[in-house]
């Protein structure tokens, strides 16, 4: 009976130590608690989806962004660890990730045959794998071109002497450069946008916000850019406009490192980033810089 127990025992701890290791190795996603405080750094990503809608081809559009607990902005390259399947593992998602929600922060077409197909954006920071499967779920229809209930409209953005944009980011890139490392680039922009049909009461408390605005951010790269306004009307690639009328902006980008950067502007009215998450109304596009 004592040899026997004596097996039993070192069975059952040679099993814990095998699980431990196992576990230990796995490093399985955590989730948040319910009520527990946004973290600071080494916390996940959750990749989110806005919604989407049709286009007048019979395609559709879906819309994506994310929510970052860190505090810092966090790299994640395109692979295992930030992959949209099928399809990819890249679909033009970002791999510069800023801190807390980022909304409608690029675009996915899909053609008028999509039907009942679903994608899976996999994010894994930080040892911690956050994803999210996405259709044409018909709850989340958006209409990110007009907020009926107030005449809202996105802005018109113009990068450069590119195309007028108007809307989510589904126009592709609208200028590409090229830079030595610690150059700066001369980066022009301007943006414009039409009153409201409906426009809400003015706010009696806090600070105002502007009418309209148009800042630059890192989307991809190997390392951070370094952003200034060319004006009194903004600091670090932010310009805020004192009407709606908007105009002209430049901005001056420098790179520390080589490599291919994708930059991305966003023009923004009174409704906020994402339109305060109603998914209407802004307007977004790309740069590419090649720094050698």
């Amino acid at each position: 009976m004592q040899l026997y127990r004596y097996w039993v025992g070192l069975t059952t701890a040679l099993a814990a130590v095998l699980l431990f290791g196992v576990a230990a190795s796995a490093q399985p996603p955590r989730a948040p608690l319910p009520l527990e405080p946004e973290g600071s750094r080494g916390e996940a990503i959750f990749p989110a989806v806005e919604g989407w809608y049709r286009n007048a081809d019979g395609s559709f559009t879906i819309l994506l962004g994310y929510f970052s607990r860190n505090e810092d902005p966090l790299d994640i390259p395109i692979g295992p660890d930030n992959q949209i399947q099928p399809g990819g593992p890249d679909l033009g998602q970002p791999t510069h990730f800023l801190p807390r929600r980022a909304w409608g922060v690029f675009a996915i077409n899909v053609p008028a045959d999509f039907g009942e197909q679903r994608l899976t954006w996999t994010l894994t920071a930080n040892n911690q794998r956050s994803e999210v499967s996405f259709w044409l779920n018909p709850p989340y229809f958006v209409d990110p071109f007009l907020n009926r209930a107030n005449g809202n409209t996105p802005p018109r953005l113009r990068v450069g002497d590119g195309e007028e944009l108007q809307g989510p980011p589904v126009t592709g890139v609208s200028a590409t450069y090229t830079a030595s490392v610690g150059e700066t680039i001369e980066l022009r922009a301007s943006a414009r946008d039409e009153p409201l049909t409906n426009p809400p009461p003015p706010r009696r408390r806090g600070r105002p916000r502007p009418p309209l605005t148009l800042t630059w951010r890192l989307y991809r790269g190997p390392a951070e850019v370094v952003f200034e306004s060319g004006a009194e009307d903004g600091t670090n690639g932010r310009h805020e406009f004192r009407d709606l009328t908007g105009g002209e902006t430049t901005t001056f980008a420098t790179f520390t490192e080589p490599g291919d950067y994708r930059l991305m502007v966003t023009a923004n009215d009174i409704s906020g980033n994402g339109g305060g998450g109603d998914q209407c109304c802004w307007t977004t596009g790309f740069v590419d810089v090649t720094v050698r």
